[in-house]
């Protein structure tokens, strides 16, 4: 059927799908296409999600930090680079845990003299090479899977703290239901640190965008800046930037619809 190609065809260029996007492109109703949905759903084509479908498994699963650390190599590296550019000289700042914070670490400049504060040991290891980092590592039940701290030590740690900003990872961004990580305690620890910063500024490369995982950190108006790779689709940025979130595209121009 041509209506079902052409939902394949703008799935494979925006990786995301919206019903009432679907909807205005092909001039039939939101009954008709969840009814499309489900079929292609069903032929194993596609997944679907909360008002949308996606090309891509949207539920994210937990994975270690070792595997993590093998997947868009090159994406995390342009991204660390664009954040490593705004943090100044003397800053205070917050480093969550995740391969994309650890590449921040690895990129930063070794002649600034800063503070930072982070739940991650690979993140506090990594620092504590550069005499002109000051280094405070969270307490906690160390998580195997991502070598970070999870728990009420290292959320009462931050209680009398204030920073200018917290780069952080993710699991996920779903445009509805916002930030997210696969394990409950780090939302909890996340959304403390967001509480301690002046700033939220997530690093994601563009396979986050349209997944969803067990934990909501945050909506997406918590954000101030993403910092992202060139291969966030056009609809996903317009999106966002409609909803008042500042986008960074690292890399060639973003892929158009």
């Amino acid at each position: 059927m041509k209506r079902h190609q052409t939902i394949l065809d703008k799935l494979d260029e925006d990786k995301h799908v919206e019903v009432l996007d679907l909807c205005m492109i092909l001039g039939v109703s939101a009954v008709t296409i969840r009814k499309d949905l489900k079929f292609l759903e069903e032929k194993g084509l596609l997944f679907r999600t909360h008002g949308g479908a996606s090309l891509k498994n949207p539920y994210a699963n937990d994975r270690s930090i070792i595997e993590k650390e093998k997947i868009s190599v090159i994406e995390k590296t342009g991204i660390a680079n664009a954040a490593s550019a705004i943090i100044s000289n003397n800053d205070s700042i917050i480093i969550a845990s995740g391969t994309s914070v650890l590449a921040l670490a690895k990129a930063l400049d070794p002649e600034k003299c800063l503070t930072v504060v982070t739940s991650s040991l690979n993140i506090a290891l990594e620092l504590s090479r550069n005499k002109k980092v000051k280094v405070l590592q969270l307490g906690g039940f160390v998580r195997q899977s991502s070598f970070s701290v999870i728990g009420d030590y290292a959320i009462q740690f931050l209680d009398n703290m204030s920073c200018s900003k917290l780069f952080m990872g993710v699991d996920g961004i779903d445009l509805e239901f916002g930030l997210t990580t696969s394990n409950l305690e780090e939302a909890r620890l996340n959304q403390r640190m967001i509480n301690s910063s002046n700033k939220l500024i997530v690093l994601a490369d563009s396979s986050k965008f349209g997944i969803r995982s067990f934990a909501k950190i945050c909506p997406l108006n918590k954000i101030d800046l993403i910092i992202t790779d060139k291969n966030i689709s056009q609809q996903m940025l317009k999106k966002l930037e409609e909803r008042g979130i500042s986008v960074q595209i690292v890399g060639e121009e973003i892929k158009n619809d």
